[in-house]
């Protein structure tokens, strides 16, 4: 496999700290979460940061290619136009499912889940890589991910399931180093085993992200300051390899630009303690001189032999288990054998918790209109709790608002026809009748 090219250390783009990110000196190069940022209008910043020479790297959320289903080809096109349209040397996604689509209805998690390391779901995944490089413009590396579960039944461990993915697909590795740290908390994996077992040589890049431990359990929040534990990690992974590059993950509680300086410092610190690692951006021009030659493409790995369809079968079998954990995660369905209940009842919690947050920034009336943050999230986990969403957070957001609608909420009269207007004017149709609410609520209640 030839050797990556050098990326440097970067930091996690976001609109939150846009101008915090561009001050920030010795930037090397930026990730930008891929379905937040459309081709044909890019944020100004960056913009300016690509003028500037500063790599920026897409990064996707939402294929789900550990799934049973086969990629959806709209979504590779997208992430394809977003690689293109940034200049970028590659791609990265995670091995994950998020969604499932039998038996019907399609349900949608909202968030990363782990695939069992079997064998079928590993042929599943493998099919699905090659499906992604073949219609994606650039090299694809894959992040491993934070798991609050275990499957029962596993077939192989965490090192060896990677390293089978990377030599029958030839796909590049995101190692999260922070994601190790909390499999290690919350699925007793050693990360050390994780790291002495995976082909580094495949290594594009890494992540280091905060978070915290309650109860015994891990939150990979992304909302914290980076622990000393996770450094750790970076450090054991520094002994054994080079990183082309290493980047810091913060989606929330943004904390000042100092901190956010200090903390890129200490991940300088344990990549080259004697301070020697040049950067890229020390070189960066001013801002009335000519911008750098676009950098060279990361390079792909060898070819690899093609492979034998996955059987049908095997993708039944991999959708049915996926589906039923799923659906016992957000549609309160019985748990499935061999997993480990309270585990469960707490990832269906955090996943709630997430799809209220996520509801309220892309709907930030809603909390207004019903009393606020509180009363919000209290009526929106109510709602939840047997309704899983199908059409993703801005149709759940309707479907929320309609729910309440149907139920003559908020009590408040007031209060009703703001939803009710808020409502109209999104859906682009008139509430359902009086008569047609009752139907429903009873309909509601009997469910």
């Amino acid at each position: 496999m030839k050797p990556m090219a050098h990326l440097g250390v970067g930091i996690g783009w976001r609109p939150e700290i846009a101008d915090a990110v561009e001050r920030l000196p010795g930037l090397d190069w930026v990730e930008v979460v891929a379905e937040n940022i459309c081709p044909g209008h890019l944020p100004a910043s960056l913009l300016r940061l690509r003028e500037r020479g500063v790599r920026v790297v897409p990064h996707g959320v939402s294929l789900g290619l550990g799934g049973a289903h086969r990629p959806d080809p709209e979504k590779l096109a997208a992430l394809g136009e977003r690689a293109v349209a940034l200049g970028a040397p590659l791609v990265t996604e995670h091995i994950a499912f998020v969604r499932t689509t039998t038996p019907a209805p399609a349900l949608e998690a909202g968030h990363l889940l782990p695939v069992p390391r079997t064998r079928d779901a590993l042929d599943v995944l493998c099919e699905n890589v090659r499906i992604a490089q073949d219609a994606l413009p650039v090299p694809l590396a894959l992040e491993n991910i934070a798991a609050l579960i275990s499957w029962p039944g596993e077939e192989m461990t965490e090192g060896r399931f990677l390293s089978e993915l990377v030599e029958r697909t030839g796909v590049r590795l995101l190692i999260d180093v922070a994601n190790l740290h909390t499999n290690r908390v919350n699925r007793g994996e050693d990360p050390a085993a994780v790291l002495d077992a995976i082909p580094l040589e495949a290594l594009a890049y890494v992540h280091v992200a905060g978070g915290f431990e309650r109860d015994g359990v891990w939150h990979d929040t992304h909302a914290h300051p980076v622990p000393g534990v996770v450094l750790d990690v970076l450090a054991q992974l520094r002994r054994r390899v080079d990183p082309p590059g290493v980047l810091l993950e913060r989606d929330d509680d943004f904390p000042p630009e100092g901190e956010l300086a200090g903390e890129l410092e200490a991940i300088r610190g344990v990549l080259d303690p004697a301070g020697s690692r040049p950067s890229a951006s020390l070189r960066t021009p001013s801002r009335h001189s000519a911008p750098e030659p676009a950098p060279d493409p990361i390079p792909d790995a060898a070819p690899v032999p093609a492979a034998d369809p996955v059987p049908d079968a095997a993708r039944t079998r991999v959708g049915l288990a996926q589906a039923a954990l799923l659906s016992a995660l957000v549609a309160g369905t019985p748990v499935p054998e061999g997993f480990d209940r309270q585990r469960i009842g707490v990832q269906s919690r955090s996943l709630a918790a997430k799809r209220a947050g996520v509801v309220a920034k892309v709907a930030p009336e809603l909390p207004g209109i019903l009393g606020g943050e509180k009363a919000y999230r209290e009526a929106f986990l109510a709602y939840a709790r047997n309704r899983p969403m199908t059409g993703g957070y801005r149709r759940d957001a309707l479907d929320f608002a309609e729910h309440l609608l149907i139920r003559e909420l908020p009590a408040d009269p007031a209060d009703r026809r703001r939803l009710t207007a808020w409502w109209q004017e999104r859906a682009g149709t008139r509430p359902a009748r009086r008569i047609v609410r009752w139907a429903r609520a009873l309909v509601g209640r009997a469910a």
